[in-house]
């Protein structure tokens, strides 16, 4: 099965940036959606960014278009997220996650129903 590995989680101040990692491994096919998903205490799960490997197609958020950036690299199998210019409101526990059913490019704005998820990395904002 898909194994998913974040990292890069920290302190910062506004302003700051980070960028977080996840390593993928165990996966044997081509074009399938990988994304990054956020949860603040209290609250819903929230959708950051996505992306299909298939045609590189992406997907960020509303809140943080513009700061944050997804990407693929294939050889190292890692995704990124660089989050730049970070706010208060960032603060939350982060993961990467895939999803290996199947879907096209159109999915890549869900990667908070993702099946396959990492461990989470914490990301806290101060002001």
């Amino acid at each position: 099965q898909v194994q998913l590995m974040a990292s890069g989680g920290g302190s910062v101040q506004a302003g700051g940036s980070l960028r977080l990692s996840c390593a993928v491994s165990n996966y044997y096919f081509n074009g399938y959606c990988l994304g990054w998903f956020r949860q603040a205490p209290g609250a819903e799960r929230e959708a950051v960014a996505g992306l299909f490997t298939g045609d590189s197609t992406t997907y960020i958020a509303d809140s943080v278009k513009g700061r944050f950036t997804i990407s693929w690299d294939n050889a190292k199998n890692t995704l990124y997220l660089q989050m730049n210019d970070l706010k208060p409101e960032d603060t939350g526990i982060y993961y990467c996650a895939a999803d290996t059913t199947g879907r096209g490019s159109w999915y890549v704005k869900s990667p908070d129903k993702y099946n396959y998820s990492s461990q989470g990395t914490q990301v806290t904002v101060s002001s």
